[in-house]
């Protein structure tokens, strides 16, 4: 079955969709996304994902590109369309497709809209929790605002290249002051020594995944004590158990970074609990 995607009002056969040339996603990465779950024919904290691409959209004066309402029957129709039951969307926003210029378009250009959907291998995802992934730090390299889900993601992409140079599937950024920020494409966790989770805060210096926050809601719902206090490289190197979260992986426990096996090298009870609650506590829209 050929895939099918939603480009600025039509849908189109995904091997021939395209945006013009001077679009402003293209020329200057100037635009946000959002990628979401999809599992069991439910779509996983669609809510919190368009309440983020409103504040990403707000944050850099992007107009949405239609209605709210009128964007969830787009993201239906893709999922219905490409028969994804479990797997993933991803939806970009630009500023639009205007003469090749710094300073914002005239009022009133038009934003541009993509939404595409594709199946996950869902064996390869249970592999990875089985199994746990490997890790390297990199030094912050990216802009300030990385709290905006901005499409402007060169410096992760070398990370994500570096580490699978290494034979890692994951680059976790490390502060100028030795704190760890988060990884090139997923938010970090450590179990420390009590049991207890700790997550970097999400006021500045990294992004407020959508995963992190519904993690939040399970942790307490399975009697986690949560702290939000950067830790540093040495204390991640040194805790019972690091794992990392994001919306198409839920929780991948690390255990190796950097070449040094974390605790005693497999995946630890803490994120598998977490991991098994996560679908339950989350927000499931139907498709």
């Amino acid at each position: 079955m050929s895939r099918i995607a939603y480009v600025n009002g039509a849908y189109v056969q995904h091997a021939e969709a395209g945006v013009h040339i001077e679009d402003r996603g293209f020329q200057f990465a100037d635009g946000v996304y959002e990628v979401c779950e999809i599992r069991h024919g439910l779509i996983v904290d669609l809510t919190r994902h368009l309440d983020r691409l409103d504040r990403s959209l707000a944050e850099l004066r992007i107009n949405w590109p239609m209605a709210r309402a009128a964007l969830i029957v787009v993201i239906r129709q893709v999922l219905r369309r490409n028969r994804v039951r479990n797997g993933m969307f991803y939806l970009q926003v630009t500023r639009g497709s205007a003469r090749r210029d710094h300073v914002f378009p005239a009022e009133g250009t038009p934003s541009t809209i993509v939404v595409t959907a594709k199946r996950t291998d869902a064996g390869l995802i249970a592999r990875k929790n089985s199994q746990g992934i490997k890790a390297i730090t990199v030094a912050e390299n990216r802009w300030d605002r990385v709290d905006i889900k901005s499409v402007g993601l060169l410096p992760n992409v070398m990370a994500r290249q570096k580490a699978k140079e290494e034979g890692a599937q994951e680059a976790i950024y490390i502060d100028g002051d030795g704190t760890v920020k988060e990884g090139a494409a997923t938010n970090v966790w450590i179990v420390d020594a009590n049991g207890n989770l700790r997550t970097r805060p999400a006021e500045h210096g990294i992004l407020r995944g959508i995963t992190r926050t519904t993690l939040m809601d399970v942790a307490k719902h399975v009697g986690l004590v949560i702290e939000e206090r950067a830790f540093t490289r040495d204390e991640m190197m040194a805790a019972r158990e690091v794992f990392i979260t994001a919306a198409t992986s839920i929780c991948f426990p690390v255990v190796a970074i950097d070449g040094k096996t974390i605790a005693n090298g497999h995946p630890g009870s803490v994120s598998q609990n977490i991991r098994e609650a996560f679908f339950d506590i989350a927000e499931k829209t139907a498709i």
